[in-house]
């Protein structure tokens, strides 16, 4: 700090006190910044809207461009058991997606190391072998210390708790951002199960 800037700090602090503003330090403001801007679980907006992430291109998607949708967010995985899903919520996506339903997908290697390529190779995989054309999004994390926020969410503070068990869970979440069920990993995309809860879903306004 220079020999000017100090007691110029000194005076604005006086100044902002005199106002009645709280002094915040330059690190508090710095940490403050960094911080994501999440909606809180209590807020009137759901906090699922409150997050952005980077597509499969690094694109920035903000969640809230979903709003009034129903979606189902899966974590998937290239060379999986559980990966010929991909099929099934391609065809649901087609079946559903007039009526305001959205696939989206989060590639992770949390499991088996079965998503090791980087994301211009998950995403020529996933356009060459499945032709997809859902949203998918950048290579993420789902569990332990590097758990994407999203997932943070999703495993502790949605309607549906508890964590990601391997590739391919699911995670039905309503028009209004609300998250109304949870879907084991091996269960098929196109079980009646979830095609029932899907339709209840769209059905409601």
């Amino acid at each position: 700090m220079s020999t000017y800037s100090k007691p110029l700090a000194v005076f604005t602090g006086l100044v902002l006190f005199a106002l009645g503003f709280p002094a915040v330090s330059n690190a508090e403001v710095i940490a403050r910044e960094k911080q994501p801007t999440v909606p809180s679980v209590g807020s009137s907006v759901a906090p699922l809207y409150g997050f952005r992430l980077p597509d499969i291109d690094s694109h920035p998607v903000d969640l809230k461009r979903f709003k009034g949708k129903v979606l189902l967010i899966v974590n998937t995985a290239s060379m999986c058991g559980n990966t010929p899903q991909y099929a099934g919520l391609q065809e649901m996506y087609e079946r559903y997606r007039e009526r305001g339903f959205e696939v989206l997908a989060f590639p992770a290697n949390d499991f088996g190391q079965q998503e090791p390529g980087t994301n211009q190779e998950i995403k020529g995989f996933c356009y060459t072998k499945y032709s997809i054309s859902f949203p998918l999004f950048s290579k993420i994390s789902v569990v332990g210390k590097e758990k994407h926020p999203l997932y943070r969410y999703l495993t502790e503070q949605s309607e549906f708790p508890g964590r990601v068990t391997w590739n391919f869970q699911k995670y039905l979440v309503d028009r209004s951002g609300r998250v109304i069920g949870k879907y084991d990993p091996g269960l098929d995309p196109l079980s009646p199960t979830i095609l029932a809860d899907l339709e209840k879903a769209l059905a409601a306004s």
